[in-house]
């Protein structure tokens, strides 16, 4: 199946993420980087932004923001607020590039996962005081903290959900989703057996972002991807083993399958073929334009089952403010506004994008959605990789590996050790 990353926020292709990954590590860390617990001490200045600002902002975001600086604008009539649309595809070397050159724009939307890449080469600005930090999910917020230093602020999150077929699991005999990990093994072979699809659920067998519907398992059962320092990895445990094993099964059993073409969740959804996956918010819509009203009462999610816990992945963007910006202080007002509570409900209506804020989500355009809320409630425990310079590459291993387990038989032990090994060669950058 294809993931949120490739579909709806293309990120720059591994190769050339890798490769970039390989010239950036060469540049060591900035000695303007903060390297310890070091929080900013500044706080945002009362009354109104002034002066010019400018921003980047990609995909989608970046064509519907000008919109939405126009509410910043008229709040604050000192301020013109430039805001230039990146393709995903172009961001990353866009943005590396203009670290090098000292052309960055003021503020920006920034990929979670590029984070810690960006704070290492001394790019971005320290938090400033008074951000309200508790209105944020947990496990966005964290997506933020590069060490123990937090760099600007969730914008938007989104976070994975089974989704399933609620008149077919009805034939299949379940009235109500599963809740933990037999559960979803039992409703698989059932929708298989008894509902006549031809797997039971989609699971991504490898391949570009398929850590981001593995790990989510692997966290359930009480993994972490490094220790607490994040100065080591720690995939080969007993933890990620049982993840990775209950993951492979579904695949051994012939419960989800490696010869499903590319690009057809939605229709294989739709058709009956394959009545469950995991996926993003982004997907209800999607089959509900291809199915039709017919389908759309029959559309369910429900949290990724529990192990030790229910523990999804949460992805989405952060907003940062830039260390070489002129106007770090308009820049600052300008990310709080767009922490609002109110502004986020008004940026779900323009965009679709789920609020960082938890109270955005008593907005009745979110609270009466029939999904959406538990998307909000599978958010609270969600989780994302630490913020590590060189997690791009990691990622790439680890999806080559989860390919061979799932389609060669690679065992989980030898799974998890050769992710072991090569992260640990690749190292955390910290």
């Amino acid at each position: 199946m294809i993931t949120h990353s490739i579909r709806r926020r293309l990120v720059i292709g591994s190769a050339a993420m890798t490769a970039m990954a390989l010239a950036l590590a060469g540049c060591g860390r900035s000695e303007d980087t903060p390297s310890g617990g070091s929080q900013a001490t500044t706080t945002v200045s009362e009354g109104p932004a002034t002066g010019n600002l400018t921003v980047w902002a990609m995909g989608t975001e970046g064509e519907n923001l000008p919109k939405l600086m126009q509410q910043f604008q008229q709040a604050n009539p000192g301020v013109k607020v430039s805001v230039t649309p990146i393709p995903w595809d172009a961001a990353h070397n866009k943005f590396t590039t203009a670290i090098t050159a000292q052309t960055l724009p003021d503020a920006a939307m920034v990929g979670t996962t590029w984070m810690g890449e960006f704070a290492d080469l001394g790019a971005l600005d320290p938090t400033p005081q008074g951000f309200d930090n508790e209105g944020f999910y947990p496990g966005a917020l964290d997506t933020t903290k590069v060490g123990d230093t937090q760099y600007g602020v969730p914008w938007y999150v989104e976070t994975r959900l089974v989704y399933y077929r609620k008149d077919l699991a009805a034939k299949a005999g379940f009235s109500t989703p599963p809740t933990d990990w037999d559960g979803l093994k039992a409703m698989a072979k059932a929708m298989k057996e008894k509902a006549g699809a031809k797997y039971g659920i989609n699971l991504q067998p490898g391949g570009t972002g398929s850590w981001q519907t593995v790990m989510p398992f692997a966290w359930s059962a009480g993994a972490e991807i490094t220790n607490d320092e994040q100065t080591e990895f720690t995939f080969d445990t007993p933890e990620t083993q049982e993840g990775l094993k209950y993951y492979q099964s579904f695949f051994t059993e012939k419960l989800a399958g490696t010869d499903l073409p590319p690009n057809q969740t939605e229709a294989q959804f739709v058709s009956g073929q394959v009545p469950m996956f995991i996926s993003g918010p982004w997907m209800a819509g999607s089959v509900a334009k291809l199915g039709g009203d017919a389908i759309k009462p029959n559309i369910g999610v429900f949290e990724i089952p529990k192990n030790k816990t229910s523990t999804s992945f949460v992805g989405g963007s952060n907003f940062v403010v830039f260390k070489n910006s002129k106007n770090k202080d308009s820049a600052w007002k300008l990310v709080k506004f767009l922490s609002d509570p109110k502004t986020q409900a008004s940026w779900f209506k323009m965009s679709s994008d789920l609020p960082a804020v938890k109270s955005a989500w008593e907005d009745p355009s979110i609270a009466s959605d029939p999904l959406l809320p538990v998307f909000g409630k599978q958010l609270e425990s969600a989780k994302a990789p630490p913020a590590i310079v060189n997690w791009e590459q990691v990622a790439t291993v680890f999806d080559t590996e989860v390919e061979k387990m799932a389609k060669s038989g690679q065992s989980p032990a030898d799974t998890a050790k050769a992710i072991q090994t090569q992260a640990t060669s690749i190292g955390t950058g910290s």
